[in-house]
């Protein structure tokens, strides 16, 4: 505030005239000075309050802790973990598949200690079905003790250990070992581990996907991840539970189903809720009240707290700094796919994130992600070619708790939820539809995050907003992805404060000079925009670190050459040394071509670089700049044609390269030798590289954590042959308009874990690959616009035909290019 009201404009003048200008400024700005002074000190009042009141309550929480091991916060929630098992095995249908392979797993006749994690998140029915292993017969007849102990990870681990070791103990009828009240945790884990190592098995249950993958590889085990149930078995669970022996009633139906895709094939939240409704008026109108209000329902309603409270403990456990960015995912509307990067950089500007030593905020940030996804709190929906998570979405019935959560907390505020009263001092404001949802004369004074989803109204968003408040100039956070603007609105360029914005997929064209004020800019996206070039005054945002700014062309053929336009990148790019992403530079054009290359490496933050129209001449100097880009992890290079040689052999790697993903798009006389070294590499494209006499696979087959590798008009000789013991890690191979190309063999012991092969557009091939027989882990084989012959050879009648190489393939799909982007065809 200090700097927006208080900061003098510069005056050109000296002497007698610029005294005169200093005191009237002064003089204008008194009531402003003695406003802030007044804030100012409010602020140390309240810190000072804050500070004391925390020395109290730890005072306060010590004494306690040392007459009682736990708060009755830990007790109530530790027994909450007990309530699962209260569901019967008649109200769950899908468990005898597992329940029979876990058996099989425990009564298997190794001796060895081994440990069987059965992991999934909360609601599953871990708990349950592992009861139901628990109790069976067979597994008591297997085993002359068996020992159930429930943990909470509110107990300490002293007291913790000794309850196991006790009720061990009990089991084999042994008395304690001597001390055991007065052991530290090493000895307790010693005796706890000596007991373990005279039996066989232990079944651990675990939200925690990393806790359970540690377990069982290192105790010999594996890991039974459990899943949600599918839709038929949902819907059989929920009409057996809701109307007993009765079918659903027809005008129930469609409501129904709203109300069970809620549930997303949880079986706890199934059982409860269809036991809440079968208590219920069976009218429309009563099942769709409790449709629209199910997250008021999760918290008032005494028939689902039982599940309320074991969902919940996945949020309760979380460590403190994860809460915040676990509760800010309610800006995302239902059924929204969450972008990783955009969450990542949302968290990072919004303060989210601890700075760590040695990492970027980013890295950490993606570390809170991976946290939340270990724990089944976020689950992943998208996943690139390299492995790289994409994108995410939260559970149903975890969203309408946050956001329940929320309307006792001033965190995020949704402008679609038209009865809800806002908070007097709104932080972040979310708008999953039109701005008419927003509170009229509603003053935001304190709002700092701006976020919309879904708008479809041609009024200017953020002169709306602004005009409500003059606190909204004090915005940092201002994401109008998808809004419908067709200039850039002149009010952005007042937010001094602004270190996000992102006005991606909007039809903006021009970004003016006045974009210099914003000098704490961190992120600029306006990838899909219309923008093709920027000002000179983009230099002047020292502090940017994310440069996003290119488009895809639309075209009836399948990936075109010219599919990526970029951007004119002013001289100076090289002064902006926090630069983390830079997407996408266009390399020849204007008379700047050769110096943007040159400036390119002083960017040494650099993680992702895209580069388009570059020409043979520039390969020197961008090799050049390579070579002092140590923490390069992306590097996208276009030529400015697709005959045009991408010249990067002169470039010497740093000693221990970083790079996970290389695209080449253009002509190679050769695979550059570096490439080979690349040990990081996960994915390798390369496009129109049109080479003719070497085999590209015998440069490339050693990569050691190759997962994607890509070929398109790659390779002009007539086959590959892909040799035993390459490619040992890679997922997916495409290879795609390989003109010349007549055959592929496959030898034994190749490509392992394979599960996604496409052939497209090699039209001379007549055969399958020869050996694509040895692909025992093979998913998914496309073949689109191949030889009608090789095709007529798949007929499973055909005597002496191929079919039987690809009969262990689950989906094998013919397919032929439609001119519209996508292929038709048909799965065998």
């Amino acid at each position: 505030m200090y700097m927006l009201r208080l900061r003098s404009r510069h005056h050109q003048s000296t002497g007698f005239h610029a005294f005169v200008h200093k005191v009237s400024f002064f003089i204008k700005t008194l009531k402003a000075r003695h406003q802030i002074a007044s804030e100012v000190k409010g602020i140390k009042s309240r810190i000072i309050n804050i500070s004391e009141g925390h020395q109290r309550y730890s005072e306060m929480h010590g004494k306690k802790e040392q007459g009682s091991s736990s708060t009755h916060s830990d007790i109530a929630w530790f027994h909450c973990r007990g309530d699962a098992l209260l569901l019967q095995e008649a109200n769950l249908v899908g468990i005898d598949k597992p329940k029979t392979h876990l058996i099989q797993w425990l009564v298997d006749e190794d001796p060895r200690l081994k440990v069987l994690s059965v992991a999934g998140m909360g609601g599953l029915g871990k708990t349950t079905l592992t009861k139901k292993v628990y109790d069976d017969e067979t597994v008591k007849r297997h085993f002359q003790n068996h020992t159930w102990i429930t943990v909470s990870e509110s107990f300490k681990v002293e007291e913790l250990l000794t309850d196991m070791i006790q009720v061990l103990f009990e089991e084999v009828r042994q008395p304690l070992p001597r001390g055991v009240d007065s052991m530290d945790a090493n000895n307790l884990k010693g005796i706890i581990n000596a007991f373990l190592q005279q039996k066989s098995r232990v079944i651990l249950t675990t939200r925690n996907v990393d806790l359970a993958s540690f377990a069982s590889e290192e105790y010999h085990g594996m890991v039974y991840n459990l899943k949600p149930l599918p839709l038929k078995e949902s819907w059989a669970l929920f009409c057996t539970k809701t109307f007993k022996e009765n079918s659903c009633p027809s005008y129930l139906e469609d409501l129904s189903k709203l109300i069970l895709g809620k549930c997303e094939g949880l079986p706890l939240a199934i059982v409860a809720i269809s036991g809440l409704l079968s208590t219920k008026e069976k009218s429309a109108d009563e099942w769709e009240r409790i449709y629209r209000g199910l997250g008021a329902e999760l918290e008032g309603n005494d028939k689902l707290k039982s599940m309320t409270k074991i969902l919940s403990l996945s949020y309760f456990d979380l460590p403190y700094y994860l809460k915040l960015c676990f509760l800010y995912l309610s800006i995302f509307p239902e059924d929204c796919l969450i972008d990783h990067w955009r969450l990542i950089r949302l968290w990072v500007v919004e303060g989210f994130i601890q700075v760590k030593e040695g990492m970027t905020r980013e890295e950490v940030a993606e570390g809170y992600l991976n946290e939340l996804m270990n724990i089944s709190l976020v689950q992943v929906t998208d996943v690139a070619e390299d492995g790289r998570f994409k994108a995410y979405r939260i559970h149903d019935l975890w969203r309408e708790m946050i956001i329940a959560k929320l309307r006792d907390q001033n965190i995020v505020t949704i402008a679609s939820e038209r009865d809800r009263e806002w908070p007097e001092k709104l932080l972040c404001l979310s708008v999953h539809h039109n701005l008419e949802d927003i509170q009229q004369n509603f003053c935001f004074t304190h709002l700092r995050s701006l976020i919309v989803f879904s708008v479809t109204d041609s009024v200017s968003i953020l002169s709306k907003v602004a005009s409500l408040g003059k606190g909204v100039r004090l915005l940092p956070v201002l994401d109008l992805r998808g809004a419908q603007l067709e200039t850039f609105p002149h009010e952005i360029v007042e937010l001094l404060n602004l270190t996000y914005l992102s006005l991606r997929a909007t039809n903006v064209k021009m970004i003016p000079k006045a974009i210099g004020k914003l000098k704490k800019l961190e992120t600029l996206d306006l990838k899909h925009t219309n923008v093709t070039e920027l000002p000179d005054e983009i230099l002047k945002l020292k502090h940017l670190r994310h440069l996003l700014l290119y488009c895809y062309v639309t075209d009836d053929s399948y990936l075109p050459f010219h599919v990526t336009i970029g951007f004119k990148a002013p001289a100076g790019i090289g002064s902006l040394l926090y630069l983390q992403k830079l997407c996408a530079i266009e390399a020849n054009r204007g008379s700047n071509s050769g110096i943007v290359l040159r400036e390119v490496g002083k960017l040494a933050q650099l993680r992702r670089l895209f580069i388009v129209r570059l020409q043979k001449e520039d390969g020197t100097m961008l090799c050049s700049s390579l070579e002092k880009l140590n923490n390069l992890r992306s590097l996208l290079v276009v030529a400015i044609e697709e005959d045009e040689i991408i010249d990067l052999d002169s470039l010497t790697l740093p000693p221990r390269p970083l790079l996970r993903s290389l695209h080449l798009r253009g002509r190679l006389e050769k695979i550059p030798h570096w490439i080979p070294s690349l040990h990081n590499l996960k994915r390798l494209f390369l496009g129109w590289s049109k080479l003719k006499d070497v085999d590209p696979l015998q440069s490339l087959q050693a990569l050691p954590n190759l997962r994607y590798l890509g070929l398109r008009d790659a390779y002009e000789g007539d086959g590959l042959f892909f040799k035993a013991g390459g490619f040992q890690k890679l997922k997916e191979l495409s290879v795609v308009r390989l003109v010349g190309l007549k055959w592929v063999r496959v030898e034994s012991s190749l490509m392992p874990l394979l599960e996604k092969f496409i052939l497209q557009d090699c039209k001379l091939m007549m055969k399958l690959p020869s050996g694509v027989e040895h692909l025992a882990n093979l998913k998914n084989l496309e073949l689109c616009d191949m030889s009608e012959t090789l095709i007529s050879r798949l007929n499973r009648d055909l005597l002496g035909g191929d079919y039987w190489k690809i009969a262990h393939v689950p989906k094998v799909f013919i397919g032929r290019d439609s001119k519209s982007g996508y292929f038709t065809g048909h799965y065998l």
